[in-house]
């Protein structure tokens, strides 16, 4: 079993292995449901992270680099297969998923097929979540981080009501906003694989010009979704058949100029 994986990978032909990624704060189970919406010829293999869910006992990790270099040598033999791959990132993840692709293209490895980012600004720009006047910072008290926290689906009821969870999950989220810096502190480099975008109409944390930026990043084509819901829309039904969609769309525009964005 891969540690970075939450569920095994098929054994037999997987289709397209979309490899997800999970938001600050976060684990795997963010991608629940996925491969019943996403659609046929697809396997979702949610990424785990160390210090959530099964891995809870495991430090945390806030060094980018040691990140993609763990991610390589977990997952590498899924990348190196004939069957073709991709990548979802949401926030935190599509950061995670950008540096990660990148590493492997700049060590000679095989590109996914598309990296495809969700409620994330672009890696050129700065994030006002982490250096805007509001920014969360990993120091801040309990108080201030479930405040830059606090549109409505932000963190489940139940863990709200649960003091001893909430603290764990606001140790991880200090622990990923200092990851997060870590991720985009190298410059911005472009992919030679299509990249798509995906915005949440309401999100107060990411505009949707942002998320549009992530087009610089790619010198393949590259397609804008614009979706409803706020910054967590990771977790509504419309998202993974958008996924789906974009991948299988994929053979249109790799390669061909940019796609005018597509919203709703």
């Amino acid at each position: 079993m891969h540690r970075y994986l939450a569920v095994r990978p098929p054994a037999g032909p997987a289709g397209i292995r979309l490899f997800c990624f999970h938001h600050a704060g976060a684990g795997a189970m963010s991608f629940a449901g996925w491969r019943r919406s996403v659609g046929p010829g697809v396997s979702v293999l949610p990424v785990r992270l160390p210090g959530r869910e099964s891995r809870l006992r495991e430090a945390r990790i806030t060094d980018g680099d040691q990140l993609v270099r763990e991610l390589t040598d977990d997952l590498g033999e899924l990348l190196d297969g004939p069957e073709p791959y991709a990548f979802y990132g949401h926030s935190l993840g599509a950061m995670v998923a950008y540096r990660f692709a990148e590493h492997l293209v700049r060590t000679g490895r095989r590109p996914p097929l598309m990296v495809m980012a969700g409620a994330s600004p672009a890696p050129q720009l700065p994030s006002a979540v982490l250096d805007g006047p509001g920014a969360l910072l990993p120091d801040a008290p309990d108080e201030e981080l479930l405040k830059g926290l606090g549109d409505e689906d932000s963190l489940p009821a139940q863990l709200l009501e649960r003091p001893g969870w909430l603290a764990l999950t606001l140790d991880t989220l200090r622990a990923d906003l200092r990851l997060a810096r870590s991720l985009r502190s190298a410059p911005m480099v472009a992919l030679p694989c299509p990249v798509a975008a995906f915005a949440g109409a309401d999100d107060q944390l990411v505009s949707p010009a942002e998320v549009a930026a992530w087009e610089h990043c790619t010198t393949a084509g590259f397609r804008l979704w614009t979706l409803p819901g706020a910054h967590f829309f990771v977790r509504g039904a419309e998202l993974p058949r958008r996924v789906g969609e974009a991948l299988n769309v994929e053979s249109v525009f790799a390669g061909a100029p940019p796609l005018p964005p597509v919203a709703g």
